[in-house]
């Protein structure tokens, strides 16, 4: 190196020493300040580890903190500042697009029959007990639409101590279960239906629907596996959904089929080498779109034989099935322990509100905590509590309500199945009664496989076996929902200008994954007596035959 380089070199090092001097000075104020907050060492061995592994990450996380930076710190609107491209209005201007905007309906307007039906809706003065007053009208009527299946709706024992709830708690409970909303009567229902049910524990939520749509997404996650009935509630189905499980389907009610689905989750496993994750059978105790009932004590069986865990929604049957309602398990006399997850609804069978699932101390403590309804909803309000306790109370010490109620289903069941033309698909035992239209000219209610009566037709192609892995069925069912609804409808009106309060059962078209038949469905209740049941029946009946007699006339 020749003198002159050197003298550059030695020129050019002094003159940059005081700017390394001040960034070595400032580094080390920098690290010391750093290392003064606390957590920052956790934070600092976390970056030279993570730049040692992986040295690509570190760049991109400096992009990213860049970027989140950079978004921080521009203008809020895609505008530039100054507004120069804003298209400026005068008054009149703004006044006459104002004028001209026609907004857009929320919802499709009504038409012709739709509004008809809504124009000619019963209404009732009153708690819709057996015998409302409707103010359409001004009479009163039998009532069958409401589900007040043990009569509990207006009793006075109920009634006086929600008065007296409502004087001491006020009305609402003013905050989510995990904060300030649990009472004191929250947990005492919780202990009443543990004990009633004769399980371990039991958590209340304050609404019906989403208690089985928030208990199945507490325990099922991604990559875990559900074997469900294609017949199920839309509100399991929406569980299901928000779980983002491994969905298996067998066909409706058929214990063949399930067994068949259970076995080949389990060879899939095998087969594929897959580890063994959670697994559920989901289904409902009485089935709330036709009321059809399960076989517990067999489906209990394959819950053992194949090593799955069975969720059951009771949301129909408890509090009206068994001798003193305490649902499936006391009338096959089985062990409520046997069901894992056994959900319910305390509006349907105890006249209150909200629903419940019961088990061992472990799955409610974890639903405590994981389940959303529970989490993130306003507790139950105290006098619905206490009203719920006070109903179970009640068929504790009142069997014989049960008692009335199983006879006056039977009793209806017994005038009903005579009528030509119509297909009831629940069970005898269920309070609720489904009657579906019989296609013309045919004795079954689909071409092939009639699963509803459980029979295949002989003459037709051979039985195709359903998909697990789709919802639809091998053999759907094929059915006009406008015209049935509408047949359906006229034999609701006729009913009722015969003092018979009866209705349609209520489907979310469009959104029900698998669009369940039409039918017409009874609630039948313990509060009316024999003879005013009996009177309903063939009131029932008599509209039937008329409507179904027009049908025939002009089907000729």
């Amino acid at each position: 190196m020749s003198t002159l380089e050197s003298t550059s070199v030695f020129v050019s090092n002094n003159t940059l020493e005081p700017l390394f001097t001040f960034l070595q000075s400032s580094y080390a104020g920098v690290e010391l300040t750093w290392n003064q907050i606390p957590g920052s060492a956790v934070i600092t061995r976390y970056i030279r580890s993570s730049h040692r592994d992986d040295p690509g990450r570190t760049i991109l996380e400096i992009l990213l903190f860049l970027f989140a930076v950079r978004t921080l710190l521009q203008s809020r609107t895609r505008a530039e500042g100054s507004g120069k491209n804003f298209v400026k209005l005068s008054e009149k201007e703004i006044d006459e697009l104002v004028d001209e905007w026609t907004p857009e309906p929320l919802v499709s307007p009504l038409d012709v029959y739709e509004q008809h039906e809504l124009s000619n809706l019963p209404v009732i003065q009153g708690p819709a007990g057996a015998k409302p007053k409707l103010v359409n009208t001004g009479k009163t009527a039998l009532n069958l639409a409401s589900y007040n299946f043990t009569g509990l709706v207006g009793d006075d024992r109920i009634t006086t101590r929600a008065i007296e709830t409502l004087r001491n708690y006020g009305l609402g409970s003013c905050g989510p279960p995990g904060f300030y909303g649990t009472l004191d009567v929250h947990m005492t229902l919780e202990q009443d239906i543990a004990s009633f049910l004769g399980t371990e524990s039991a958590i209340i939520y304050s609404q019906a629907f989403s208690t089985i749509s928030s208990v199945i997404p507490a325990f099922c996650k991604r990559g875990d596996i559900i074997v469900a009935d294609r017949g199920i509630n839309f509100a399991i189905h929406k569980g299901i959904q928000v779980s983002r499980s491994t969905v298996r389907w067998y066909d409706h009610n058929d214990l063949k089929s399930l067994e068949e689905v259970l076995q080949s989750v389990e060879k899939e496993r095998i087969k594929k080498r897959l580890p063994l994750t959670r697994r559920f059978i989901v289904t409902e105790g009485i089935f709330e779109n036709d009321a059809a009932m399960i076989d517990l004590p067999k489906i209990i069986a394959l819950k053992h034989k194949y090593k799955f865990r069975l969720c059951l929604d009771e949301s129909i049957s408890f509090g009206t099935v068994g001798r003193t309602g305490r649902g499936l398990t006391e009338l096959y006399n089985v062990p409520a322990t046997e069901v894992d997850l056994l959900v319910g609804s305390l509006a349907t069978g105890l006249c209150a509100a909200g629903g419940f699932c019961a088990g061992t101390a472990h799955v409610v403590d974890h639903q405590r905590i994981n389940g959303t309804a529970f989490v993130f909803s306003a507790a139950m309000p105290a006098l619905l509590a206490v009203s719920a306790s006070e109903a179970i109370q009640i068929l504790t010490d009142s069997p014989s309500t049960l008692g009335t109620l199983h006879e006056n289903v039977r009793l209806v069941r017994s005038i009903l199945d005579k009528v030509d033309g119509i297909y009831i698909p629940s069970h005898p035992a269920a309070p609720i009664i489904h009657i579906q239209l019989r296609p013309p000219g045919s004795s079954v209610l689909q071409s092939g496989t009639n699963k509803a009566a459980g029979t295949h037709n002989p003459t037709a192609s051979p039985v195709k076996i359903s998909n697990p892995q789709s919802v639809l069925p091998a053999y759907p069912l094929q059915f006009d929902v406008e015209a049935e609804e509408r047949l359906l409808q006229d034999v609701v009106d006729e009913a009722l200008s015969q003092g018979v309060l009866i209705t349609r059962a209520k489907r979310l078209r469009g959104q029900e994954v698998v669009e369940p038949r039409p039918s017409i469905k009874l609630a039948i209740t313990a509060a009316l007596s024999k003879k005013d049941t009996e009177k309903a029946a063939q009131v029932i009946k008599h509209a039937l035959v008329k409507i179904l007699a027009k049908r025939r006339k002009l089907a000729s």
